[in-house]
């Protein structure tokens, strides 16, 4: 008696596009349909910029500078808090029972965090124009020139890039409650950075904490790039932050995903 087997496709080079395709599609359809996800994604980035340059910066430069200041380490808050959600999102699918799902179709195993990836940097990107629009209706001006703007824009997807990969690691460790605490890691660490205000500003015991963490010289790249100063060792600093935390974030989740649908 022969036994009945299942023959899946063999993989070819254009099948990993594909399902990361399909799959950043899934998520596109998903923050589309979450009228919450979208009010996060684009109003509160804007509500934080209107708090900080309207609300405090009168109290902090009467003379109205501090918008030119601000608007990015704004704008890195906002990208950090809008790549944590997709921990949240992880951490649904892997609960859910959704990656067990994907598990038993042919497709490309890691495809579903690569299309979390991908979408949380569109997203963010959307929401990072629309905060720095509502930034120039409010006075801010860049003196960045045409290849600076583009430094800046690539700059924009290494960093959302980086954090949302740590975003899946973390994801798929929580659970769905204890995911959505990852977003107050990113909100309070750029309040303890040259982000608002200048290092030199904050007591003599917070200043060498605050000079070195890995917001302040993400944000003070992004401020040269904008502002066409030189970075200094901001810059390579900055590189070295983002591209570490990628790499290994990257790797860690692709590794835990792989054990946890194992089973």
């Amino acid at each position: 008696m022969s036994s009945l087997q299942i023959t899946r496709p063999a993989p070819t080079a254009s099948r990993p596009l594909n399902d990361i395709g399909a799959m950043v599609g899934r998520e596109t359809r998903r923050l589309l349909r979450s009228v919450d996800a979208l009010v996060t994604a684009l109003a509160i980035p804007v509500s934080i910029m209107l708090v900080f340059v309207v609300v405090f910066g009168g109290a902090i430069e009467s003379d109205g500078r501090y918008i030119n200041y601000v608007v990015p380490g704004v704008l890195i808050l906002c990208t950090g808090f809008g790549s944590a959600a997709t921990a949240v999102s992880v951490a649904q699918d892997m609960h859910s029972g959704t990656f067990d799902r994907f598990k038993t179709m042919p497709i490309f195993g890691p495809a579903v965090l690569f299309g979390h990836v991908v979408a949380s940097v569109v997203r963010n990107l959307v929401a990072s124009a629309a905060v720095f629009g509502v930034a120039l209706l409010l006075g801010f001006r860049p003196d960045a020139t045409a290849d600076r703007y583009i430094l800046a824009a690539l700059y924009l997807v290494l960093l959302i890039t980086a954090f949302t990969w740590l975003s899946c690691a973390a994801g798929l460790l929580l659970s769905v409650d204890a995911a959505g605490s990852l977003n107050f890691v990113f909100l309070f660490l750029p309040y303890v950075s040259s982000g608002f205000v200048a290092t030199d500003t904050m007591p003599a015991w917070l200043q060498g904490f605050a000079t070195y963490q890995p917001f302040t010289p993400i944000i003070e790249t992004l401020r040269s790039l904008l502002a066409g100063t030189p970075m200094g060792w901001y810059g390579w600093a900055a590189i070295l932050w983002l591209g570490g935390i990628g790499l290994v974030s990257c790797v860690a989740a692709t590794m835990i995903h792989r054990k946890r649908t194992a089973r």
